[in-house]
């Protein structure tokens, strides 16, 4: 298909109109992102946007008017608080759903039984919609998953030899797309957010709802019921990261980082190579840069993006919430004192892997380590333990540990007692030793409830076998005493069920490739 540029010429709008009104493809600029247009009435034209895009049928669209009243026609009923919101709002970046009237198809409604109406702010899109003659259909102009464009040089980049026309109205305004808020329900609900804000609609009809999915993602098999809520979108051709973090903390983070780019603020000390979106205050600046930063990522060649995290209120929420998107949902959250927890029963292996961890960079912070510190000088907690398990306890100013082990190895409560005086003390020593990339080396780290400091906990398993054979092996004991130590723990199921990432570790398996997999993942 060839594909024709257009002006902002009136000439070319009324030629771009006429393409649209015979069912024919064109993109065009409007206040938030360049949409795909086509006749909203006509399935035969929409199914093409579809086709276009690459984008599932099942996504609904948004249907664009030039006039208030335009949306008469193709709602049941404008209800009164959808008056108040066109009242206060059109033209804006601000789309209003409404249970459709029997002149709305299928096809543009994703197959739901209501409509998604807007009119746009910008000039040139109402004058085009005006030349069709007709209500226009239009998702952003990119291909389905890769960030919505804001200039039309990226159109032109998706779209060249796809559709009938593009017309060039230099870049958008603010960047990211219009705010969707539904009627159709009991209460109000924004399931996208956008430049109108929540606070700005509350202010008019009040209160809303926030859509779980704005911030979380979809369910799985959840419908979608307006466009971007599915579970990635806009997203570049590099992985994207979002590290949640103060901007300190962010700095090292990423300096640290190998073979990797930055997404963050102008003004963000950041050696790596980087691309800004908008000033770290200023929620319009993000959302008006942010598409383009994506897009220029991919084309700097980027594979792995650490991104800052932007805040979720204001038009902060609609960055954050395609930032999300871009991102698949992947969050390192470095506000958590250990990047990495790792746990597992007593023989499986956990040496070899915090050796080849450490090899790596991370610090590694041993809880047996730690727990023999306060056992040796720690007179607060030599107290407490006197108080409970008798004055004979401390021994040489420092805790008799096989006499405390002896107390406490049969009796449950006891050993419960202990555990809830001494795992405090010892998470917190660990803390003080943090610095990022952490690794928390702890075998009773669910014990302690530690895993709740962990952005992520991995868990190494092994047979049994294979455990009872290195644990006589390592410690010269019986098979007996091996099986006593073994069954005093939680078992594989546990660990396996309550960790985000299990390495097994039996000899059967590459160990290395297996970190390495995971530390892909999440780091």
């Amino acid at each position: 298909m060839k594909t024709k540029i257009f002006t902002e010429s009136e000439y070319d709008i009324k030629e771009a109109g006429k393409i649209i009104k015979t069912g024919g493809l064109v993109a065009f600029p409007t206040e938030t992102v360049y949409g795909l247009g086509a006749d909203a009435l006509n399935d035969e034209a929409v199914k093409k946007i579809y086709v276009a895009k690459g984008r599932p049928s099942d996504n609904p669209l948004i249907v664009h008017i030039c006039r208030k009243e335009d949306i008469i026609p193709l709602v049941k009923e404008v209800t009164p608080k959808a008056q108040a919101l066109i009242d206060a709002f059109f033209p804006a970046p601000l789309t209003i759903i409404l249970p459709k009237s029997d002149k709305v198809g299928n096809v543009v409604s994703g197959g739901l039984d209501t409509v998604a109406v807007r009119m746009p702010e910008n000039e040139t899109a109402r004058r085009l919609i005006e030349a069709a003659g007709c209500p226009v259909a239009a998702p952003s102009a990119n291909t389905s998953g890769l960030p919505s464009p804001t200039r039309a040089k990226y159109v032109i980049d998706d779209m060249m030899g796809k559709i009938d026309g593009i017309i060039d109205g230099g870049d958008c305004e603010f960047g990211v797309e219009s705010t969707v808020i539904t009627l159709a329900t009991e209460k109000p609900v924004i399931l996208r957010p956008g430049a109108i804000t929540k606070e700005m609609i509350e202010a008019v009809i009040g209160e809303v709802e926030v859509s779980r999915a704005v911030l979380e993602g979809m369910k799985d098999n959840e419908t979608a019921a307006s466009p971007g809520m599915k579970y990635k979108h806009y997203a570049p051709r590099a992985r994207v990261v979002i590290v949640d973090a103060d901007k300190e903390t962010y700095e090292k983070f990423v300096n640290s980082r190998k073979n990797a780019f930055a997404l963050c603020y102008e003004g963000d000390d950041v050696k790596i190579p980087k691309v800004t979106f908008g000033k770290e205050n200023d929620d319009l600046s993000q959302a008006r840069e942010l598409f383009d930063a994506l897009r220029e990522l991919d084309e700097m060649g980027a594979k792995k993006v650490y991104a800052r995290i932007p805040h979720t209120t204001g038009v902060g929420m609609a960055v954050y919430n395609r930032l999300i998107r871009a991102a698949a949902f992947n969050i390192i959250d470095l506000k958590k004192p250990f990047t990495i927890g790792l746990t597992g029963q007593t023989g499986a292996g956990k040496g070899y892997v915090c050796d080849y961890l450490k090899s790596l960079g991370f610090n590694i912070i041993n809880c047996d380590d730690c727990v023999k510190e306060i056992y040796e000088n720690n007179p607060k907690l030599f107290d407490e333990l006197k108080e409970n398990f008798g004055q004979d306890i401390i021994v040489n100013n420092a805790v008799d540990r096989k006499r405390l082990s002896e107390i406490v190895f049969s009796d449950d409560k006891r050993l419960a007692l202990l555990n809830s005086i001494v795992h405090p003390a010892v998470i917190s020593l660990c803390e003080s030793k943090a610095k990022i990339p952490s690794v928390l080396d702890a075998p009773q780290l669910f014990e302690a409830n530690a895993q709740e400091k962990c952005y992520k906990v991995i868990a190494v398993t092994a047979s049994y076998k294979t455990r009872l054979e290195r644990i006589m092996s390592r410690d010269g004991i019986s098979k007996e005493q091996a099986r006593a130590r073994m069954e005093s723990q939680l078992n594989e199921e546990y660990f396996i069920k309550n960790s985000d990432f299990v390495i097994i570790n039996d000899g059967t398996e590459d160990i290395k490739k297996q970190i390495e997999t995971i530390l892909e993942e999440i780091i």
